[in-house]
């Protein structure tokens, strides 16, 4: 349990709160507690802080920090965005939520102002037409003023909606079929076409596929060496690890793909190694874009018959498939680089599903013995 006694600093005050983070508060000039806007890390950062405002005293050039005055959302938020350790991706898609759904709402309000009715009607009024961002902008204030109670600037968590934090998925995916997938395949433009074969066949995310580089393919052990992954986030290409420590796999590709994945990278790949498997038209060094990608997966999709798939039903698609085999849920939490079980067993829900349609076909087969 966190040592919640306060320490003296050779200027101020330190406490260590139950989160484990460090709170800096000092007595001003004109007689005043006053505390840091936001906690540290360590008592070093901390320190550091006050040494600074012990600094500001010395020159005259002192002015009230505003800790006097109760904490505002807009304040502890900056903040709390600030100490997150986030991935580039979930960074930005926070900013987003904070400056569109949650800062209009909630900004000037003091956070003992914000009450649980207030957060119901913010929460009704965003109506229901949206319902993941709902939930992803509700998940956020949650978590943002659970943290305030844990730095004991709350006593309460005013965020107590039963199920607001989940979306009920709105795109029911409905799998494609063997045949479907091949006339999908045929309508792709040719330099799509393995990649399109990856995504489905192997469960590949597309900033998994789109990172994929000549190095990483083994066709002598016909495996996928899955080890980054590329984002967009605020305009900019960011390569990294793939979305979760599992996401870090060998993905065996199945042998009727390993003649195209072949010709692939003997007629397409420039750079050597470091190769990009699927770069941009235009770059053989620059990352494909999901819009040039899109622009011709929407045409494709048409032409097979499946107007209603996105390009990540591809990966849904590949899921039951293996499912189907009888993968175990160990094997395609593997093979899909999950790290919980919750989404392949879905899939492999949805691969049982297909039984009542064989029993159906079997009693089919029977019908003209009858």
């Amino acid at each position: 349990m966190a040592n919640r006694k306060g320490t003296k600093a050779s200027f101020g005050s330190l406490r260590t709160l139950p989160s484990g983070r460090i709170q800096a508060r000092y007595t001003g000039p004109d007689g005043l507690p006053h505390r840091a806007p936001f906690t540290f890390d360590t008592k070093l950062d901390a320190e550091t802080w006050l040494a600074t405002i012990r600094t500001d005293l010395v020159r005259g050039q002192w002015q009230p920090q505003g800790t006097t005055r109760p904490m505002t959302f807009a304040d502890y938020s900056a903040a709390w965005l600030a100490d997150r350790p986030l991935k580039p991706r979930t960074q930005a898609h926070y900013r987003a939520l904070l400056q569109q759904r949650l800062l209009p709402a909630f900004g000037p309000a003091t956070l003992t102002g914000i009450t649980p009715d207030a957060v119901r009607r913010w929460h009704s009024q965003m109506g229901t037409t949206r319902p993941t961002l709902r939930a992803h902008a509700y998940g956020l204030l949650r978590s943002i003023l659970g943290s305030a109670v844990q730095d004991q600037l709350l006593t309460v968590n005013p965020c107590h909606i039963r199920g607001a934090g989940n979306a009920k998925r709105v795109h029911k995916v409905q799998p494609l079929t063997v045949p479907e997938l091949e006339a999908l395949v045929v309508a792709m433009p040719p330099r799509h076409r393995v990649m399109t074969l990856l995504a489905a066949w192997c469960g590949l995310r597309f900033g998994e596929l789109a990172e994929l580089r000549r190095g990483d393919v083994d066709l002598r052990a016909g495996v996928l060496r899955v080890r980054r992954a590329v984002v967009r986030a605020d305009g900019q290409t960011i390569v990294g690890p793939p979305k979760s420590d599992a996401g870090t796999r060998d993905v065996a590709i199945p042998p009727h793909l390993l003649p195209a994945v072949r010709a692939h990278l003997h007629d397409t790949i420039r750079g050597g190694r470091a190769g990009l498997l699927f770069p941009a038209a235009s770059d053989p060094d620059a990352h494909l874009a999901p819009s040039t990608l899109y622009r011709a997966f929407y045409g494709a999709r048409k032409a097979a018959g499946r107007p209603d798939v996105r390009w990540h039903d591809l990966r849904h698609t590949g899921a039951v498939l293996a499912a189907a085999t009888g993968a175990t849920l160990a094997e395609l939490m593997a093979r899909l680089g999950h790290s919980t079980a919750g989404a392949a067993l879905r899939y492999q829900h949805a691969a049982q599903g297909r039984d009542a349609e064989i029993a159906k076909a079997l009693s089919a087969l029977a019908e003209p013995s009858r």
